[in-house]
Parts: C-alpha cells; structure tokens; sequence
C-alpha cells in the first residue's frame, strides 16, 4: 500500500510524527511517503500517487491547517481514504469524520494507522471511526528520517551570536497531570507512556549524524518521569557531550525536583520552556496548574542560580482575564527580565476549549459556555468584559505587524505594553526595553501550539479552501 504521510505544523521541528509512523508503516511492508507543508509545497503529485492519506494533527494550529489540505485531497480524489492522527484528531470528528476524514486516531497511533492501512484492502471491512488508544504497546522502532527535508529548514537554536541546527525528540507521551485547559489529559486521562531509552538514542544520533547540535526534548512534561528523563539525558551526554538540550516542565517539577537542575545544566540544558499561564492566582487554580505566581518567580530564581533560562509560556486571555490582570502580567515579564524570553505572540494567546475539555462543565455551570465552533475547533466564550476581548485583538494584530515589520521584540513589549497600560488605564513613565536578550538561548520559531493559525501558515497550502459549514459562535 502507497502511503503518504503529511505533517502541516510541529512548531518548527522538523516533524518526528512523520518519522515515527513512516519507521512503523514501512516495517510493516508499505512504502511511505511524506509531506511537510509547514516546508514543502502542497503536493497533487504525491495525493495522485497515494493510496491513502494520513495527516499529522498532534495539536491545533496543526489540525486547523490539515483540516483544509483534507478538504482539497478530497475534492480531487474523492475515493482515497483519509486519516487523521494525533492528539486532536477525534476533535470537531462531526466536522471530518466521514467527511473529511474516514478514520481518526487519537493517542498512540502507530499500531492502529499500520492496522487501518492493512485493513483498506478490503474496503468492505472499513468504515469510518474514531479510535483513542492508549496501549502500553508503544513501537520499538526508531523513527524513519529518512525522506523529510533537512534540518537546515527547520528551527535553529539561537544562542551567543550564533544559530546551530537543532533536532526535535520524545522521551515520553502523555502527561500525568490534569491541567484543564490542557487537550493533552482529554485524551490521555493522567496517563504517561514511556518511548524506550534505545530508540530515543537512535534518534537522537540519526539527527547528529543530520548535523544536530541541539536537542528539543519536546515531552509534554520532560519531568513527568524524571528517572527515566535523567537516563537518557546522561546517556546523550555521554555518547554527545557536545549536544547542548532544551525541555519542558511544569513550575511545580522545577521546584520538586531542585537537586536534579545541576546535572541537567551539565549535561547541556539551555533552557525551560514552562508554562506560566497568567499572574492571578485564583486563575491559576481554575486551570489547576499546581502553582502560584509567586512559585513561578522562584522557578525563574531556581534556574538562573544554574546557568539556565527559561522561556514562559502564557494565557493571558480566559473568561475570568481582567484588564488589570493582562496588564500584571506585562509588569511580571518586565519585572523578572523576561522580556527576551518570551515571544510575543505568548501576550495574544486566548484560551481554547476543545470538545471534552475539561473545562466544559466549569465554563457551562458559571453560564459562560456558547455555542461549538466545529471549524475552529473550540466552544465559543466571551469575556464579561467587552474591553479585554478587544485588547485581545488589538494585540494579535499588533504583533502579527510589527514581527512581519521585523522588529525587535524589545521594541515589540514597548508596544504592547504601552497597548495594554492604555487600555487597564495605567499611567506612568514607561521605561525602555535595553536589552533584546541577543546571546540568551531561543529557538528560532515563535511558539504557536495554542494560537490561531495566520494567514502566512495557510499560505503553502495554495488556493485550497477549507470545508465549507456554517460558522456558529466566535473563536475559542
């Protein structure tokens, strides 16, 4: 069977959830293909070679953008069957499945998609359905690079004046914690799944011999399982003491696990990427983060004492934000020097809430639930606070134009705090940004897992427009 793998967006890695279903697929005996249009132009030559299609949709901006390559594979081949698999593929499934889409995958979706392409040669046996499987049976074969494009067309990590080629790896699926406005536990229930030391050595010396020279441990939670996450970190160091790492934790890990930063610094961690969320305290405990503004500040002190920075996720817009809570948060980031270390996108984030989040009843019993937007995959909410829903806006605007300007992301915070100070009627001298943070640790690609989609990522997607449904409600 002909299988063509297509990947829309992995937040500027290059994609492992090709690698790791194309490894499965071919040892399975069919030959793959892959297509990664966050790189690649779409492709009518690769969709009339196929046998089937399966795209990659491991998070929102990823499902957004497959969801209207889906729809131009189906208008010009209407009998090739369709999968989606990843973290959201069972969401919006009145919108795809058997639509857009004949099969779904959510979880560990390897021993299902070689199961679902084995069993298409008898299309009698196949109908549409969605499947969430979180079997222990995770594949012990390496990931397959082997047809993606290089790493140089990927993120870099930028660092001291310089940018190194960086490969993206998992240690680990799932997440043992229940964040609510996560779509990781809607789909894994609080569950871990553990990738097997040698398979993420394997990988990780096929990205060096790529030419890697920093590593993207990109687990939900690098600490959910920290004996593990040490043993291959120790055994990276080992075979590459020269590879230097980044990983994401959750505040309350940093602090946890103290005694684990010195020798994570030594093996070549840069940075942490953890997600802060917001500065009010009462909405941290709605999200149940597990943490408190003034935790994350020690987090950030925790860190610096070992040589490493860290990089702040936030969601400053929910239905419970205020406008002086936006604008706390904005004297947070200056307060702490974070400045350059966030990107700018982070201070537009508006909350997502996917079908079976688990914020749904909280959100339906305090009366601020509207209706399901299927193509946006998100029920529609409003802040009681006409003002900070426009904030919102204004911002997304404002650093959409000024990053496309290039401009410097001191001078990007300038604007938008004197935005958001505007409008939480703050008054005051507001003092220069001097330092761009140039020799701090980044990533080139901003973060966009929980933002909408632009313009510019539908662009290798051509003229190819999305499933035609009526719009209910605004965008989650």
């Amino acid at each position: 069977m002909r299988v063509l793998l297509v990947s829309t967006y992995e937040l500027g890695h290059q994609p492992i959830n090709l690698a790791a279903p194309a490894a499965a697929l071919a040892a399975a005996g069919h030959e793959v293909r892959t297509l990664d249009t966050s790189v690649e132009p779409w492709s009518g030559e690769l969709v009339a070679w196929a046998d089937a299609v399966a795209f990659s949709v491991p998070m929102h901006t990823a499902m957004r953008l497959a969801l209207r390559a889906a729809a131009a594979v189906r208008a010009a081949r209407p009998e090739l069957p369709i999968c989606l698999y990843g973290l959201y593929a069972t969401v919006s499934r009145d919108l795809t499945l058997g639509s857009l889409a004949d099969h779904a995958i959510a979880g560990e979706y390897e021993p299902e998609l070689v199961a679902w392409v084995g069993g298409l040669a008898d299309p009698t046996a196949v109908s549409p359905r969605a499947v969430v499987d979180l079997g222990r049976h995770r594949p012990a074969t390496v990931p397959d690079r082997g047809g993606l494009p290089g790493l140089e067309r990927y993120a870099r990590l930028a660092v001291g004046g310089e940018e190194r080629p960086a490969g993206y790896v998992e240690a680990s699926r799932g997440c043992v914690h229940r964040c609510r406005h996560c779509p990781v536990p809607v789909v894994y229930d609080g569950r871990l799944r553990i990738v097997p030391e040698g398979v993420v050595l394997a990988d990780v010396e096929a990205l060096v011999e790529a030419g890697a020279r920093h590593l993207t441990f990109g687990d939900p939670d690098f600490l959910n399982g920290p004996h593990h996450s040490l043993r291959v970190v120790a055994a990276v160091h080992k075979h590459w003491p020269e590879l230097t790492f980044d990983c994401t934790t959750k505040v309350e890990h940093i602090l946890r696990h103290e005694g684990l930063w010195p020798e994570l610094a030594e093996a070549g961690c840069l940075f942490v990427v953890s997600a802060f969320e917001s500065v009010n305290d009462d909405i941290l405990a709605v999200l149940d983060k597990g943490h408190t503004t003034a935790e994350a500040a020690a987090a950030v002190a925790l860190l610096r004492r070992h040589g490493i920075e860290i990089r702040p996720s936030f969601l400053p817009f929910t239905p419970w934000t205020t406008l002086d809570d936006v604008a706390d948060l904005v004297d947070f980031a200056a307060a702490l020097d974070l400045v350059p270390n966030v990107d700018p996108v982070q201070y537009t984030i508006r909350l997502l809430v996917p079908e079976g989040s688990l914020l749904e009843p909280i959100l339906r019993g305090e009366g601020r639930l509207g209706p399901y937007d299927a193509e946006r995959l998100s029920w529609s909410w409003q802040n009681p606070e006409p003002a900070v829903d426009a904030l919102q806006r204004r911002l997304a605007a404002l650093v959409e134009g000024a990053q496309a300007g290039g401009e410097p992301i001191g001078r990007i915070f300038e604007q938008i705090r004197a935005a958001v100070f505007a409008a939480a009627g703050r008054s005051g001298p507001l003092e220069p940004v001097l330092d761009d943070g140039e020799g701090r640790p980044r990533l080139t690609e901003p973060w966009f897992c929980c933002a909408e989609p632009t313009e510019g990522q539908f662009t290798p997607l051509g003229g190819v427009r999305g499933p035609e449904r009526p719009r209910s409600g605004t965008s989650g």
